[in-house]
């Protein structure tokens, strides 16, 4: 709720009356603080495996990947099942119980990133937007102290 002294003018708040959006994708290595981030136009279990491919590909040899997920539909699908199969011994998927998205260290990020890229910011067009974002993921995709802290790793 807002409220405006009656002597005042109404304030005038900019938006771009969109509904484009972008998906975007994310990981955080907790040993090194790294983001690994796929921007994709949709969620679903394509663009999904593609970012697996992607995350597997910053798997250190001889070392498995456990992966925490909420569940998301695309999370269990049917089509998944040959990737991770095949790929058995380098990845583990985890997932949380449902509607615990705080126990997510993925949604910290996400959160920080609103409030370091976009609040209070007025993007005429969804490219801002995503330049925006991009800036920030670019700053954190080498491991980094503020990662480290914000997920807790010691």
């Amino acid at each position: 709720m807002m409220w405006v002294p009656p002597e005042n003018t109404d304030p005038v708040l900019l938006h771009a009356p969109t509904r484009k959006s972008v998906a975007l994708f994310g990981a955080v290595n907790l040993r090194h603080g790294q983001l690994v981030t796929l921007p994709q136009p949709t969620f679903g279990a394509l663009t999904f495996r593609q970012f697996l491919g992607k995350l597997l590909s910053h798997r250190a040899r001889g070392r498995r990947m456990v992966l925490i997920l909420d569940n998301a539909r695309y999370h269990h699908a049917r089509s998944l099942r040959p990737f991770l199969e095949s790929r058995r011994a380098g990845v583990r998927l985890d997932f949380l119980p449902p509607y615990s998205p705080d126990l997510n260290p993925i949604e910290r990020v996400w959160k920080l990133t609103r409030k370091l890229a976009t609040h209070n910011e007025y993007f005429p067009k969804l490219e801002n937007l995503i330049a925006a974002v991009s800036a920030q993921m670019a700053a954190w995709k080498k491991p980094n102290p503020v990662l480290r802290r914000l997920c807790c790793i010691t």
